[in-house]
């Protein structure tokens, strides 16, 4: 699986010039973000497993939510820029394959439920195993603090701290707050996302 995996992301880097890259957690809401740039709406998902299989074959939940499993690959275009986003499954049996997803990947979106205190350190956890990964040296890291509409939710300054990014002083990093649902937050993440990246290749 591994080899097939590898020559399909090969494949596909060769038709794109600007690779980002979207992980974080399941249920933080990374497809959500992705179809709301994408197309301007919001997209109804639920993680993928044997349930949402029977669920949609009995009717109980619609065709039109999205089963989210795997990855998703869009052209976002954005101002001057084309952004190809990759959207890659959360869930925790699905991480090691992140690992695959990581060659050439110039941005790396990092989606963080900000109303979810219990697996803040897992987030952590995840977020600075990656960005050891050799091929995500030189990524340029964008984290989405999300949620941030529900009335629980952490600030940002909290995020940045349970995340540990200040520790992160040899890469360029930024947080921003958003609301998936309503897209406060994502374009200005994508404006500074697009001048460091822009600023990095020149």
């Amino acid at each position: 699986m591994g080899m097939a995996m590898s020559r399909l992301v090969k494949w596909l880097l060769s038709k794109c010039d600007m690779k980002i890259l979207m992980l974080g957690l399941d249920a933080s809401g990374k497809t959500t973000i992705l179809y709301k740039l994408k197309l301007g709406e919001i997209i109804h998902t639920v993680p993928y497993n044997r349930w949402s299989d029977i669920l949609l074959n009995k009717g109980i939940i619609s065709p039109s939510v999205s089963i989210s499993f795997g990855f998703n690959v869009e052209a976002v275009k954005y101002k001057n820029i084309d952004f190809i986003v990759w959207d890659v499954g959360g869930q925790e049996k699905i991480r090691p394959l992140w690992k695959y997803y990581f060659r050439n990947t110039q941005g790396l979106i990092f989606v963080v439920d900000s109303n979810d205190r219990e697996r803040i350190s897992e987030a952590r956890n995840e977020l600075h195993r990656i960005l050891s990964e050799g091929e995500l040296h030189d990524a340029t890291l964008l984290v989405f603090a999300n949620k941030q509409d529900l009335p629980h939710a952490m600030c940002i300054s909290e995020v940045a701290d349970k995340l540990g990014l200040h520790s992160l002083t040899q890469r360029r990093w930024y947080i921003q707050s958003t609301s998936a649902t309503s897209g406060q937050g994502l374009y200005e993440g994508l404006d500074w996302l697009s001048s460091n990246i822009s600023t990095r290749q020149h």
